[in-house]
């Protein structure tokens, strides 16, 4: 059932999320994305451009996905970390196109035109935003 929570709130929108990753050489990014779909309690997907993170992840699979809402108080803020490793990258074929012509129907062809890959990432770790002895449910609302 909390991870149900946890679909919800992760595909809640509007809302920004940001991924980092890291490359070979240790090279840390981080962007920011509205896209990425949690389609079950540990599968997330997501399109992505040819950019740094397509390139990091490329040599090195795992990043942090980190959702947050602002609060009054740092202590108030609600928000999540997913560890996740990405286990398929599509740059052709039907799962790139598929998802490309899904992309096309909520945010128009332009956006559509920019996605280079199809990524799917499976989470392997869940972590509150801020870890003040409390479980990730709580830090979510």
């Amino acid at each position: 059932m909390a991870n149900s929570k946890l679909m919800d709130y992760f595909n809640k929108q509007p809302r920004l999320g940001c991924l980092s990753t890291a490359n070979k050489e240790g090279k840390v990014n981080v962007a920011y994305f509205g896209s990425p779909r949690m389609i079950d309690e540990k599968t997330i997907v997501m399109g992505l451009g040819k950019n740094r993170t397509f390139a990091y992840l490329q040599d090195n699979p795992h990043g942090v996905f980190m959702i947050m809402e602002p609060g009054k108080t740092p202590t108030e803020w609600k928000g999540v970390r997913l560890y996740v490793k990405m286990t398929e990258c599509h740059t052709s074929g039907e799962k790139l196109e598929t998802f490309k012509a899904q992309v096309a129907k909520v945010a128009g062809e332009a956006a559509a035109k920019i996605i280079h890959a199809a990524v799917t990432f499976e989470v392997y770790d869940i972590k509150p935003l801020a870890d003040f002895g409390q479980g990730w449910e709580k830090s979510i609302g």
